[in-house]
């Protein structure tokens, strides 16, 4: 028997705040670019060495923004699904959910390549997990009233 899906009009919030994600990858990237030019870290190396390190600090915040786009991609693929999907019966608060996620990946960015470095990162974290595990719980709940 097939499903039949309505998309609620509310959708378009969901289709934004994803699109939003694209624009913070492009921030990751331009900012990782800022500090291996900085760093004087040559292609293809991923990142500065320890010796690197000890001698220029623009190398360990290199190393701190490669890392946090890393953690960016890593964690981008689960998101993006939890949020299309959740969206599809909850589009506000996947929407809501989805622009804190967005925003405190922004956030833990900042504060990784701050002057505190991975210390920095500690706020975003939080505003990050706390929205992506209750954006996979609406995910999952979709999944449920449309099985169910």
């Amino acid at each position: 028997m097939p499903l039949a899906l309505e998309i609620p009009d509310q959708y378009s919030y969901v289709l934004a705040v994803a699109t939003s994600t694209f624009f913070l990858n492009t921030v990751h990237m331009m900012r990782t670019a800022k500090f291996r030019k900085l760093a004087k870290v040559p292609y293809p190396a991923p990142y500065a060495s320890d010796d690197e390190v000890a001698k220029n600090p623009s190398a360990s915040k290199f190393n701190c923004a490669q890392r946090a786009h890393a953690n960016f991609t890593e964690n981008l693929t689960p998101f993006l699904g939890a949020l299309l999907v959740a969206g599809v019966q909850h589009p506000i608060s996947a929407a809501t959910l989805g622009g804190v996620w967005s925003f405190s990946r922004l956030i833990y960015l900042l504060g990784y390549t701050s002057d505190a470095g991975p210390k920095g990162r500690l706020a975003g974290f939080v505003g990050s997990s706390l929205s992506d595990l209750l954006l996979k719980g609406f995910a999952a709940y979709t999944c449920y009233q449309l099985i169910f």
